[in-house]
């Protein structure tokens, strides 16, 4: 189970450098400001569908991996990333478990039976949403550029640091969604997502999680 959940985040999970040159960090009363402004709008998204680019950079192959598909998340913890290219393969986060369809060749985990995997798991939810700012579980740092606020989310406990070294979810600074996503998975490696065309609380029937 253990390779299985590696081989998804490593599939799966986030982004091209920001160009932190760019960046600047925020004092800590924009910081509390913009965490603010980002936690109602979590709480007010109920559902969010959209198409996605990812980017999987690996320092041992010569070339990125790059793959589009599309996602669909209902409030509070349904997920699916459908990927159209290079290849069909879907996976659904539902009731504490992973759903995986590899054109047709389908499997299960379990990610509840393991509180690594359950952690993991609510990290995907949670980053898609935007809903991360537990400061007991991450260190967080705030940044801005012209267009959007960039925030990163270090793991303190040491097991999620052998899964992910950091996030970085990257929010719009006039709407507030999450518009690209980063793990580095260490310091070389690491998946980009941008998302294009989302569209927030829009219906999503249950059916749609049925993979």
């Amino acid at each position: 189970m253990a390779r299985s959940i590696s081989f998804f985040i490593l599939f799966l999970l986030v982004n091209s450098f920001f160009g932190f040159s760019q960046q600047e960090r925020m004092s800590k009363q924009e910081a509390d400001q913009v965490r603010i402004k980002i936690i109602e709008k979590s709480k007010n998204t109920n559902t969010i569908k959209g198409d996605f680019v990812q980017t999987k950079h690996l320092d041992f192959l010569s070339n990125d991996i790059k793959s589009t598909g599309k996602l669909v998340f209902k409030s509070p913890d349904l997920i699916k990333w459908e990927y159209k290219t290079p290849f069909n393969y879907s996976v659904v986060f539902k009731n504490d478990k992973l759903f995986i369809n590899d054109d047709g060749d389908k499997s299960k985990i379990d990610l509840g039976s393991n509180e690594t995997f359950k952690s993991l798991n609510s990290l995907i939810i949670k980053s898609v949403k935007g809903d991360m700012f537990d400061d007991k579980q991450f260190a967080i740092q705030f940044f801005l550029n012209s267009e959007n606020y960039i925030i990163q989310f270090t793991p303190k406990d040491l097991d999620l640091q052998l899964f992910i070294h950091d996030f970085i979810l990257s929010f719009d600074r006039q709407s507030l969604e999450v518009v690209e996503i980063k793990m580095m998975e260490n310091t070389e490696d690491y998946t980009n997502i941008r998302f294009i065309d989302q569209k927030i609380n829009t219906k999503v029937d249950d059916s749609v999680f049925s993979n």
